[in-house]
C-alpha cells in the first residue's frame, strides 16, 4: 500500500501535472474515435475493418473531429471541474451532444454524403456522449486524488464573518476541490477561535497587510465572504487585485445583479461575482490554449530535423547538456523549468558573477552584447533565436503559451516594482512585443514591463497571430542577440 502511495505522489501525479492538457485532448479525441468505429461496426458489420477505409466516413470523421473538440471547449466540459455536481456535467454533455447531431446533419447536407446511414450519425452522436461523459467522470475521479495530496491547488484569501463558517468548513473539508486557504480577514471571535491554530488570521482592520501578501505569496484569487457587503472595502481591495492581476470574487445572493465589469461564477452551491483584470474571454482564450497544443506539436514534428541537427552541433562543438534548463517565474509566481538549447559554456553561471560589471541591461536584467560565455553554435542560434525552440515542450506541458510575456528568473521579480508584477498573472510565452522589437536589445527595462503589461490590457486573437507572425519574421532575419 506505501508502494502505491509513493508511485501515485512520485511518478504518476507529475505525469499529470505536465502533461494534463494533452492527456484530456488526447483522451477527448480517443472517445470520438471509438465512438465511430462502434457505430461503424453497428451499421456496417458486414463490411468489417475500420471506418477509416471508407473515405466517405473519413471525410466526415475529419470534419466533424475539430468542431466537436471546439464545442466541448466552448460549453467548459474539457476542463476537469472542481466543484462541478455530476448531473451539471451530464446535461452540459447532453447538450454538446444535440449541438453535434447537428453538425452532423448539416456536413451530411451540405457535402451530400447520402451514402452514409443517417441512424449511423444518431449512433456516432450517442456513444461520443457515452465515450465521452464516461471519460471525464473517470477524469474527474483521478483528479480529485490529485487535488486531494495537494497539487492543482488554487491558493486563495478569504475576507470573511460569522455567517462565512459554513462555507470556509466546506473547503476545508473538500480538500478534492483543491482550494487552500492562506489567510483569513476577520472581525469574528468565532471564527479566531476556530482556525486561529490552522490558519494565519489577520484582523479585518488590517486590510491593506494584503496588498504585502500579495506581492510576496503565490496568490490566485480573494474571496470577499462577508454577508454585510462594505462598498468601501469592496472598492479598495478590487483595486490592489486588479494592480497585480490578481483574481476577485464577491459572494452574493440576489440572482438579478449586474454588473458590466464583472462575470458570475460559483464555487460548490456559493455564486461569485468575479472581477478578473486579464484576458478572460472565454471563446478567445478556448481557441488560443488549442493553437498552443496544436501549433506546438506540429512544429514539433515538423522541426524534428532541426532539432535533431541542433543537438548533435551542441554536442559536437562543446562540452555539456544539449538541453540547458532553468528556473523561471511562470503564471502568478509558480516556478518551472525553462527549456533552451544550450549556447553557453558549461560553467557560464559561475562566470556571470565575474561579468556582473559589464551587465549593458538596466534594470534586473543581466546582459551582454559580445558575451564571452556563448559559444560559436550558441551565437548562431541566439541570432537566429532557434535556442528557444525546446520551449515547445513547455507549451506542450501548459506551463507557457506560444505568446505572452516572457517567463523572469526568481531574482529577477525580486527587483520588480509593484505595478511590473501583473505581468506575471498570465501565462507566460514563448515570444511576446518585446521579441518582435528591431531594437529590441536597447529598450530599457521599465518600458519593456509597460510594453508586457500593454499586450495583457489590449490583447486579443488577432494581436497573438500578429505578433507570431511577426517572430517568424525575426526568425528568419535573425535581428536576435
Amino acid at each position: 500500500m506505501d508502494f502505491d502511495i509513493s508511485l501515485f505522489r512520485t511518478k504518476i501525479v507529475p505525469f499529470l501535472k505536465k502533461w494534463e492538457k494533452v492527456i484530456l485532448g488526447t483522451i477527448d479525441i480517443l472517445a470520438i474515435t471509438f465512438a465511430f468505429q462502434l457505430s461503424y461496426f453497428i451499421n456496417y458489420f458486414h463490411l468489417g475493418g475500420f471506418f477509416f477505409t471508407e473515405s466517405r466516413l473519413l471525410k466526415l470523421y475529419i470534419l466533424i473531429m475539430p468542431f466537436w473538440l471546439v464545442i466541448l471547449y466552448l460549453i467548459q466540459i474539457t476542463k476537469i471541474p472542481r466543484t462541478k455536481q455530476t448531473r451539471i456535467l451530464f446535461f452540459e454533455y447532453i447538450q454538446s451532444t444535440i449541438l453535434i447531431i447537428f453538425l452532423l446533419l448539416v456536413f451530411y447536407f451540405v457535402f451530400k454524403l447520402y451514402l452514409i446511414s443517417r441512424i449511423f450519425l444518431i449512433v456516432t452522436a450517442f456513444f461520443g456522449f457515452t465515450f465521452l461523459f464516461l471519460a471525464r467522470l473517470l477524469e474527474y475521479n483521478v483528479f480529485k486524488i490529485y487535488r486531494a495530496k495537494g497539487y492543482n491547488q488554487v491558493n486563495i484569501v478569504v475576507i470573511a464573518d460569522e455567517s462565512s463558517l459554513a462555507f470556509i468548513e466546506t473547503l476545508l473539508m473538500k480538500k478534492e476541490w483543491g482550494y487552500r486557504i492562506l489567510a483569513i480577514f476577520t472581525a469574528s471571535n468565532l471564527l479566531k477561535e476556530k482556525y486561529e491554530k490552522s490558519i494565519i488570521l489577520l484582523p479585518e482592520q488590517y486590510l491593506n497587510v494584503l496588498n504585502d501578501l500579495m506581492e510576496v505569496d503565490i496568490l490566485d484569487e480573494v474571496l470577499y465572504l462577508k454577508n454585510k457587503v462594505i462598498p468601501s472595502e469592496v472598492r479598495e481591495t478590487v483595486r490592489s487585485c486588479e494592480e497585480l492581476g490578481v483574481v476577485f470574487s464577491l459572494r452574493y445572493k440576489d440572482s438579478n445583479i449586474k454588473l458590466t465589469n464583472a462575470v458570475k461564477t460559483s464555487i460548490g452551491y456559493e455564486k461569485f461575482l468575479t472581477f478578473i483584470n486579464i484576458p478572460h474571454n472565454l471563446f478567445a482564450l478556448t481557441i488560443k490554449k488549442i493553437m498552443d497544443i496544436s501549433i506546438s506539436l506540429f512544429l514539433i514534428i515538423v522541426l524534428s530535423p532541426v532539432l535533431l541537427f541542433i543537438s548533435i552541433m551542441i554536442k559536437l562543438t562543446s562540452r555539456g547538456p544539449i538541453v540547458f534548463k532553468q528556473t523561471r517565474v511562470g503564471l502568478r509566481g509558480r516556478l518551472f523549468s525553462l527549456y533552451k538549447f544550450r549556447t553557453m559554456v558549461l560553467d557560464a553561471e559561475k562566470l556571470k558573477k565575474q561579468l556582473e560589471a559589464e551587465n549593458e541591461a538596466d534594470g534586473p536584467v543581466f546582459k551582454i552584447k559580445d558575451d564571452p560565455r556563448v559559444t560559436t553554435i550558441g551565437k548562431f542560434l541566439r541570432k537566429s533565436g532557434l535556442d528557444e525552440l525546446p520551449q515547445l515542450f513547455n507549451i506542450m506541458k501548459g506551463e507557457m503559451s506560444l505568446i505572452g510575456p516572457r517567463p523572469p528568473l526568481p531574482d529577477e521579480t525580486k527587483s520588480y516594482k509593484r505595478w511590473q508584477l501583473r505581468r506575471l498573472s498570465v501565462k507566460p510565452g514563448l515570444s511576446c512585443f518585446w521579441q518582435i522589437k528591431p531594437d529590441r536589445n536597447s529598450i530599457k527595462f521599465e518600458k519593456w514591463m509597460e510594453m508586457d503589461l500593454a499586450y495583457i490590457d489590449n490583447w486579443s486573437l488577432r494581436l497573438d497571430f500578429i505578433i507570431l507572425l511577426k517572430t517568424i519574421l525575426t526568425v528568419f532575419q535573425r535581428t536576435g542577440l
